[in-house]
């Protein structure tokens, strides 16, 4: 059986923080967002060690954010950094620590939440147009780790929610 951890993956946009949250609320487990765990362990966020020290700097950062959260005695509820798959050994560690939930949404819709958060690089050109490529690069990424897919495009967070606990509660947790 899995421990009763939720990693939340998916592309900025998808509702990583709002759902965490959300299932937080439901369930009591603490949430622990990526950007809060390379901000605490790095004393910068992804954004900042991307522009001083470049992505595979902000690359490592994060993975170091996933093994930090995967290192939280379960339940515990984690947002993961979308570029996190990218790495073999970060989906394995994803595909170990528990229910991976893949959060997706259509390019256009995750353009749209993530322009103008200051906290998120790479959006601040065609916001559309990159997350069509990265969309489409990372699908069977995230597709090779989901133990769930939920769209979050449609219907309501909390319907999203709805359908993780009905998955946990399947699964024992």
């Amino acid at each position: 059986m899995e421990p009763c951890r939720v990693i939340l993956i998916g592309m900025m946009g998808s509702g990583k923080t709002t759902i965490g949250r959300l299932l937080t609320e439901a369930t009591g487990w603490e949430y622990v967002d990526n950007d809060e765990l390379v901000q605490r362990h790095h004393g910068a966020t992804a954004r900042e060690i991307l522009a001083e020290h470049g992505r595979e700097r902000m690359r490592e950062a994060e993975a170091s954010a996933l093994a930090l959260g995967l290192g939280l005695p379960p339940p515990v509820i984690l947002g993961v950094a979308a570029g996190t798959v990218l790495d073999e050994g970060n989906r394995e560690r994803l595909r170990a620590g528990g229910t991976v939930v893949w959060l997706r949404a259509t390019p256009e819709i995750l353009a749209a939440r993530a322009r103008g958060a200051a906290h998120r690089p790479f959006v601040e050109t065609d916001a559309v147009e990159w997350m069509r490529r990265t969309a489409k690069e990372r699908e069977p990424l995230y597709t090779e780790v989901a133990s769930l897919a939920v769209d979050t495009g449609t219907g309501t967070p909390d319907e999203a929610v709805h359908r993780i606990r009905e998955h946990l509660e399947a699964h024992g947790c």
